[in-house]
């Protein structure tokens, strides 16, 4: 009997669970041979053209469009009833920054429209079909977002499984076509650059994707094709985001949740002030550090190096800094005695994953320059900056990680209400209610004497006792007894006001290392790339197999830094 009664959960969890194994694997074949036509185009490969790329993008990116429409028009069906949520995913803050990112994409994709106007004469129809495609799946997937990030699909479970993959790596496929476009650009400039810091023995060829054909208006062209690339590095994060809110979403399908009240964090500015004024100042120094950069490097030889010199002292003292505050957090850390939080949760626990599969990148780059440096034959002298460069940002990652892993694992303290209100109120002869001075006055026994009124408190609770006619001895242990009460009132006060102080510093670190997470985004994502500039390593390694490494480790080095600054900004919320 027990096994018959077992069976019909066995049978109802296997085919789900084959639903889901099938479905990965549908989404991996998809992307698969996405990467591969992307590589194909890449080396100019024989008989395989852009159009063959976009032509694979915009199908699927159209039947995202279809199941999308298919679940928005299904749950507005379904409106009337009552859906599980998974409170931990698709933060509203979350949902800002995709936002944000998807406007940029827009205009992005505007550009593109633009620019095959210009160029219309020699371009495939396929490239003034793809912006106008992305487009509209830009505004209907962030719209799909805010309404159903937090959806815990019950129904329909094996066609939305393989709905929601297919969107996931839909969006992978779009984030490396546009690392790969931004990445031909970027190498392209590097080339360019490597003749003023004298390496000379490199050949320079030009991956040339250009139009075989003039365009129509000179200036608008111009601006179109610049200000493409440098709108790209906000569509890449704007995918990789978008791919991870959906894989949340694909990994909550048929999940059975515990139903409890989620408090919510909202970001609030009050006591960080110190973090955010240093944070600002690293920001803006950085800002300042990559208008110099690139517009120093590549000039002359004696340029290039200063600001080489420039960026690694700069990236050195925030770096320094930045482990320093991550070494304080754990520290405070080690002094709390606070249980973390295990259950099932798959938000966080791509959280995690995320930071430490995409560190892997800084870090393959990091382990590259430190072996060039020691293997290279010939040392420049900026290149020595190199070499404390690489081992911090080896060990600033470290640091950080284990810091937001915890965070985001430890139980939220629990405030009682009476500890949030606490006041001490004592009861006059008229029974009217007044404010005792302060814990000091309490303390001293000054309150009671001057007023004649009796403060007492019992269980945590504040209550007021009248005190008719008693004789000295009654009033006596009555001072006395509040005294003490006092006293232990006192004690709790100060332990309070450590636990807020111990708070107070976690929540600017967190602030502090979220600008500085920031800030450290900015120089790879708009080119300021000493990786490529150096030179040294494209010397040891080869040109070809360095400039590979470097393109197949950056993107992930960039996303690691916006989803720890995303990261750093739920930590500190929550502390």
């Amino acid at each position: 009997m027990e096994k018959a009664a077992g069976s019909p959960c066995v049978g109802g969890s296997y085919p789900q669970k084959n639903a889901e194994i099938l479905s990965s694997q549908y989404g991996i074949n998809l992307f698969l041979a996405g990467l591969l036509l992307t590589f194909a185009w890449a080396v100019h490969a024989v008989g395989i053209s852009k159009s063959h790329l976009l032509s694979y993008l915009i199908t699927l990116m159209l039947i995202q469009l279809l199941w999308m429409l298919w679940y928005l028009c299904r749950s507005c069906t379904q409106r009337r009833l009552i859906r599980d949520k998974d409170t931990h995913a698709g933060a509203r803050w979350l949902k800002c920054g995709i936002t944000l990112f998807a406007v940029i994409t827009l205009i992005l994709d505007s550009f593109k429209i633009g620019y095959y106007i210009d160029f219309s004469n020699c371009l495939s129809p396929t490239e003034g079909i793809f912006p106008v495609t992305h487009a509209v799946h830009t505004i209907l997937q962030v719209y799909f977002l805010w309404c159903h990030a937090k959806d815990i699909i019950q129904s329909f479970k094996t066609l939305e499984r393989f709905g929601v993959i297919h969107s996931v790596f839909t969006n992978l496929l779009l984030w490396t076509n546009g690392v790969l476009t931004e990445s031909k650009h970027q190498l392209n400039e590097h080339k360019e650059r490597l003749i003023t810091l004298g390496f000379g023995n490199i050949t320079i060829v030009l991956d040339d994707h250009a139009p075989q054909c003039n365009c129509t208006t000179t200036t608008l062209c111009s601006i179109f094709s610049q200000g493409i690339y440098y709108l790209y590095p906000f569509n890449i994060e704007y995918h990789i985001l978008a791919s991870t809110m959906l894989y949340v979403l694909w990994k909550n399908i048929g999940r059975k949740v515990e139903h409890h009240q989620q408090h919510k964090t909202p970001f609030k500015f009050h006591g960080i002030t110190v973090g955010m004024i240093f944070g600002l100042i690293v920001l803006t120094s950085t800002i300042a550090i990559v208008v110099v950069y690139l517009i120093q490097i590549g000039r002359s030889k004696i340029k290039s190096e200063l600001a080489l010199t420039m960026f690694y002292l700069h990236a050195i003292f925030v770096l320094a800094l930045m482990c320093t505050a991550g070494i304080v957090a754990l520290f405070i850390y080690r002094l709390e005695d606070r249980s973390l939080d295990n259950s099932k949760n798959p938000a966080r626990k791509l959280d995690a994953e995320l930071l430490v599969g995409t560190a892997a990148g800084s870090w393959l780059l990091s382990w590259g320059s430190i072996l060039a440096i020691i293997c290279a034959q010939a040392h420049p002298k900026y290149t020595w900056y190199n070499l404390p460069y690489s081992v911090l940002v080896i060990i600033e990652k470290y640091i950080q990680n284990l810091f937001i892993i915890e965070s985001i694992h430890r139980e939220q303290e629990k405030v009682n209400d009476d500890i949030k209100t606490l006041r001490i109120v004592t009861i006059s002869r008229g029974s009217t209610l007044s404010l005792t001075p302060s814990y000091k006055e309490i303390y001293n026994g000054r309150a009671a004497r001057d007023s004649g009124e009796v403060p007492h408190l019992f269980k945590g609770s504040i209550c007021g006792r009248e005190s008719g006619g008693g004789g000295a001895k009654e009033e006596t242990s009555q001072e006395n007894s509040s005294v003490l009460h006092s006293a232990s009132d006192f004690s709790f006060y100060s332990r309070n006001s450590v636990t807020n102080n111990k708070r107070r510093v976690l929540k600017n670190i967190a602030a502090f290392l979220f600008l500085c997470n920031l800030s450290l985004w900015i120089p790879p994502a708009f080119g300021c790339r000493p990786e490529y500039d150096n030179g040294l390593e494209e010397i040891v390694f080869g040109f070809e197999p360095w400039i590979i490494v470097v393109n197949l480790a950056m993107p992930f080095s960039i996303f690691y830094r916006m989803h720890s600054a995303a990261s750093l900004f739920e930590v500190n919320c929550k502390t």
